[in-house]
């Protein structure tokens, strides 16, 4: 058998892994890409800008979509997680679980007439940051990729208690098919496999109960904000407390939450400290008498163009930095949040009340990455992430598995999708005996 005739399998498809996906494809490399969500698209698709150019993020991601789903060189498997992977370098042979979604995907029109009937609701959608509810039968986001609406196995009532049935009768296409099972797909003749599955935020910062989080409706993650800042996501835009829905004029965004702490994560994140601009600055954009405060340990900016972009939020978009450590946060009587601190320039106690306190909480390890890592056989380094070596980033422990991308080590986008294109490169090279 030929060598061009292997293929290469990518775990993950978020930017890094869907890059790699398309930089093999225009190789004319066949491609199996799996991800383990209902669509594809990673964190990216869920912001609303990016730094430090603040251009569309969906702008930027969706033609990349749209790209990865027609390619010819590309199988996209979707709900779809790696089992068992077995061989060598220039050959594996890996199965793959793939979840029943309960729709036929060459058979939807994406038309949302099931979502329409469909009696359930009330269940958060991971999308928005779980702060908008979905139907159980649901797409994710208007423009995802596949365009297929998935039904949510653990909420449907017909599938739990065989009653309802109204998305089989208001469906025209009749897509939909609750005869689906699970199944495992076996890939031979894989030559090499990539490793993406991006990253995973600390959502859970009820532990770190000084911050309220949890507790206080207008203490929110980054992550949250900028769903609600982002004209897509549940309020369209508009920005609100979610205590009152009045109009902040005051936020605070913190840093470092979770992370930097030998009682945490011991590592920095690395792209906090821009991203936080980032969200301060959209927010000045939707309302010019907003003031922002961001406290914070030390600013890192080493990317090109990232001081600058620092400077700008100062000077044009009504950011004050801080340089101080948290104690915590209280509120009044009207759920307004008090930020007590040190501040490091006086050395005072002080305290600030705000509308909003943003957490900028720290990069993990995707969710089941150490399982992941056991079926592959690489290793780990001492945060969980991908180990790999300083001089060749994109190499595991295994010879002919290679990564990209946040599994190894928090980064941007753009760092992400240029190791992205390494690690397809040197994939390139081992399919074709380079």
């Amino acid at each position: 058998m030929e060598k061009n005739s292997k293929t290469v399998l990518i775990i993950g498809a978020g930017i890094a892994g869907i890059q790699a996906a398309l930089d093999l494809g225009d190789m004319g490399i066949k491609v199996h890409l799996v991800e383990k969500n209902p669509v594809i698209g990673g964190k990216m698709a869920q912001l609303d800008k990016t730094f430090p150019t603040l251009d569309c993020s969906i702008c930027i991601l969706a033609p990349k979509l749209s790209e990865c789903y027609r390619h010819p060189n590309i199988t996209l498997y979707t709900l779809s997680e790696v089992n068992n992977v077995e061989g060598t370098s220039g050959n594996f042979t890996v199965d793959i679980l793939k979840r029943a979604r309960y729709v036929k995907e060459d058979v939807c029109t994406n038309c949302g007439d099931c979502a329409s009937v469909c009696p359930v609701r009330g269940i958060p959608n991971y999308f928005d940051a779980n702060l908008k509810n979905m139907a159980a039968a649901y797409i994710p986001f208007p423009s995802a990729v596949p365009p297929v609406y998935i039904i949510d196995k653990n909420s449907c009532v017909y599938l739990n208690y065989g009653i309802c049935g109204l998305c089989v009768k208001a469906c025209g296409a009749e897509a939909i098919d609750f005869s689906q099972k699970d199944e495992i797909l076996k890939i031979n003749n894989v030559g090499c496999i990539i490793v993406a599955p991006g990253y995973g935020l600390l959502e859970d910062v009820s532990p770190l109960t000084n911050y309220g989080y949890g507790k206080y409706k207008n203490v929110v993650t980054a992550l949250e904000f900028e769903r609600l800042i982002c004209a897509s996501g549940p309020l369209e835009g508009h920005l609100k407390r979610l205590s009152d829905g009045k109009d902040p004029k005051k936020l605070a965004f913190l840093q470092c939450i979770g992370s930097r702490s030998d009682r945490d994560k011991k590592y920095c994140s690395s792209i906090c400290c821009m991203y936080t601009t980032k969200a301060a600055m959209i927010s000045y954009e939707h309302n010019n008498d907003l003031e922002s405060y961001v406290f914070y340990i030390d600013m890192r900016a080493g990317g090109k163009g990232f001081q600058t972009f620092l400077r700008r939020g100062a000077d044009e978009y009504n950011i004050k930095y801080i340089k101080s450590k948290i104690s915590h946060i209280d509120v009044d009587e009207d759920n307004t949040p008090i930020i007590t601190y040190e501040d490091y320039d006086t050395s005072e106690i002080k305290q600030m009340k705000v509308d909003l306190a943003v957490l900028a909480t720290c990069i993990i390890p995707s969710q089941g990455i150490e399982k992941l890592a056991d079926i592959l056989g690489i290793e780990l380094n001492n945060y969980n992430f991908v180990k790999t070596n300083p001089f060749l980033p994109v190499e595991t422990s295994v010879e002919g598995i290679f990564t990209c991308g946040c599994a190894r080590e928090p980064m941007d986008i753009p760092r992400s999708v240029a190791e992205a294109s390494g690690a397809a490169a040197r994939a390139a090279e081992v399919i074709k005996g380079g």
